[in-house]
């Protein structure tokens, strides 16, 4: 069995959150989705759990974290191309992101990022796999 992740984040209007990365081509597990949380599905073995703030502060002593302030994690997913970085980053945008900085290209590496409506800080990145082989 592969591992999975189950990145948890807190989102101050879940509905909103939901019609957000419904606008980039995700989907939500309804087996583990209620009125407190969505399983966003990002793939077979990673999904975001988007829990509202008053639900995931029940899961943890500490504070959490002001996203609007500070940065508590970035989360860097995989595209299949230049191409397909540029149309998930122009999708979030489009739904009502923002940029988070300009877009890196390194020639072996483009990566493009976004806060998304909670300001969580998102990037999608593609690794040309020719240069990946050349530095093993």
């Amino acid at each position: 069995m592969s591992t999975k992740i189950f990145v948890n984040l807190p989102v101050q209007d879940l509905a909103k959150s939901k019609d957000f990365f419904t606008q980039l081509g995700y989907s939500f597990d309804p087996q583990f989705s209620d009125e407190n949380a969505a399983c966003l599905v990002i793939s077979d073995d990673i999904f975001a759990m988007l829990l509202v703030e008053p639900f995931f502060k029940s899961f943890t002593k500490k504070d959490v974290a002001d996203s609007r302030t500070s940065t508590e994690t970035m989360i860097a997913l995989s595209a299949g191309g230049r191409a397909e970085v540029d149309e998930l980053a122009d999708k979030a945008l489009a739904a009502g992101g923002r940029p988070a900085g300009d877009p890196q290209d390194h020639g072996f590496m483009y990566s493009r990022s976004f806060y998304d409506l909670d300001e969580h800080h998102w990037e999608f990145v593609w690794m040309d796999p020719a240069a990946m082989e050349g530095q093993s």
